[in-house]
């Protein structure tokens, strides 16, 4: 009897600890209609905003510990606008992202370190032309509660400056230094609770 009740016992915990198991991780699908991607660099004198209109990505959250988290992201070259039909087509050609044969930007994390109350620095792996650097998202919690249509919603920031010669996104020679070296970029997220 006392081998029974250790067994249901022991058994009852095991359950118990994989429900926990199960539940700490929670998959989050990026929703791009509520999303943003966007990014500028100086041009001569000004600065030139743009931004990509398709990308997809998930982030794997453990609420109990946020640095446990991981996300996934790939962004659509063809996808780039910046308000010039003729400057996209320039800026997705073979002198700066070449986007005929690297089509995507990737990027995975690699760690999750918090900073504040809310924010985290998040770094990982970015892949443009071919080239992976390690970077740095300076990452803020937004919220995470019920969106519309039934879903539950996390919600995220962050930024982090890029220097585009890191990546061989050069440009044509003469242009010589009339576009900036860094580019600003600056992410918002609305994130789907998977079902």
């Amino acid at each position: 009897m006392k081998y029974s009740l250790r067994l249901l016992s022991f058994a009852g915990l095991a359950l118990g600890l994989l429900v926990s198991a199960r539940a700490a991780a929670e998959t989050y699908n990026i929703d791009p209609v509520h999303s943003s991607v966007g990014f500028s660099i100086r041009h001569v004198f000004s600065k030139v905003p743009g931004n990509f209109t398709k990308f997809s990505g998930t982030i794997t959250l453990d609420r109990a510990d946020l640095e446990k988290s991981t996300v996934e992201a790939t962004i659509e070259i063809k996808s780039l606008d910046t308000r010039s039909a003729k400057r996209d087509s320039d800026v997705q050609g073979a002198d700066y992202f070449d986007s005929a044969n690297h089509p995507t930007i990737t990027f995975k994390s690699t760690s999750w370190k918090k900073t504040g109350a809310d924010t985290y620095d998040v770094t990982g792996n970015l892949t443009i032309k071919g080239v992976t650097k390690t970077v740095v998202l300076q990452t803020k919690l937004l919220g995470f509660g019920p969106g519309l249509m039934g879903a539950y919603v996390s919600g995220w920031e962050a930024t982090t400056i890029l220097k585009r010669h890191d990546f061989g996104v050069a440009g044509p020679a003469w242009l010589g230094t009339a576009i900036g070296e860094e580019v600003a970029v600056t992410i918002g997220i609305e994130a789907d609770l998977k079902k």
